[in-house]
């Protein structure tokens, strides 16, 4: 895989929203943050545009991505926020430049599609971690924004949890891939579905019925992309809801039993997702995964 430079101060990185809409209010208070990390932020030219529940039209979002992407200045693109639309350009996208010179891709959840096209196509580290969105004033000290600075920059990462009651233990060594599991589900049979076999895999989700975590786990496993694991981490599955006649589950009971045949590490309640937490991760990156008295995963 190939790993974009860390940034050093004095970097100019761009903010861009390839999916829903968002304002200047909800972002300045990450661009103040980035500037006293020392970076130059630059805003894509329809950052702020709205068109229905998008930031811009297709053609705005996808010029002003492709733009950042172009940009040989640029040394990272951070994504304001998820929602729903980066499926709606990724095929409009041209990442000739991108894989002359690699910069880090940033964000979570709909940037899901950016992670998985760019890791099935070019081998690209890119890194799933929060958004502007989620940085308001009074979480600039937080966990989440703390591993993203530490993430861009260059130094060691090293998460540990306390082993948990589904955690399966075991140790093995692969590269990291996922993200969030219903973008995934909807990758599948495109050109944008990873190749998991010999992988790590990371999935979260939030505000999902239990049958579809169900219906989505069961798809991946028919697919064959549980099968040849290296090992699963399961982050943040928040706000997960329910039919009146339950449907007998949690989603952490789900996703195991989709896995119980297999024999590589599990470990479920990961900080990362659309949690409280959600620690910086480096998707394309070798990682090693220790499941045994606590769980460490290793960048």
């Amino acid at each position: 895989m190939i790993q974009p430079p860390y940034l050093k101060r004095g970097d100019r990185i761009a903010i861009v929203a390839p999916g829903r809409a968002i304002s200047f209010e909800e972002v300045h208070p990450s661009m103040k943050l980035f500037q006293k990390w020392g970076l130059e932020v630059i805003l894509g030219s329809y950052v702020f545009n709205i068109e229905n529940q998008f930031a811009g039209s297709d053609a705005q979002r996808q010029k002003d991505l492709q733009t950042m992407l172009d940009d040989v200045s640029i040394r990272a693109v951070i994504c304001a926020r998820g929602g729903y639309g980066t499926v709606r350009i990724i095929d409009k996208l041209d990442f000739t430049k991108f894989l002359r010179y690699p910069k880090w891709i940033v964000g979570y959840s709909d940037m899901t599609v950016l992670h998985s096209h760019i890791h099935r196509h070019f081998g690209v580290e890119t890194l799933h971690a929060t958004m502007p969105v989620n940085m308001p004033e009074n979480r600039l000290g937080a966990t989440s924004v703390e591993t993203l600075r530490k993430a861009l920059f260059g130094e060691e990462i090293i998460y540990a949890k306390r082993l948990g009651a589904l955690d399966r233990t075991g140790a093995s060594e692969g590269i990291l891939a996922g993200g969030n599991l219903s973008i995934l589900y909807s990758l599948m049979g495109s050109q944008s579905q990873i190749e998991t076999k010999g992988k790590i895999l990371f999935l979260e989700d939030l505000d999902e019925y239990l049958y579809h975590i169900d219906r989505m786990m069961m798809s991946l496993k028919r697919a064959g992309m549980l099968r040849d694991l290296k090992g699963l981490v399961a982050g943040s599955m928040q706000d997960m809801k329910d039919n009146t006649i339950p449907f007998g589950k949690t989603a952490n009971q789900i996703i195991y039993e989709a896995v119980k045949e297999y024999k590589y590490p599990v470990c479920f309640d990961f900080p990362a997702g659309h949690g409280p937490e959600n620690v910086a991760m480096i998707l394309g990156r070798r990682v090693k995964l220790i499941v045994d008295e606590e769980v460490e995963l290793g960048f």
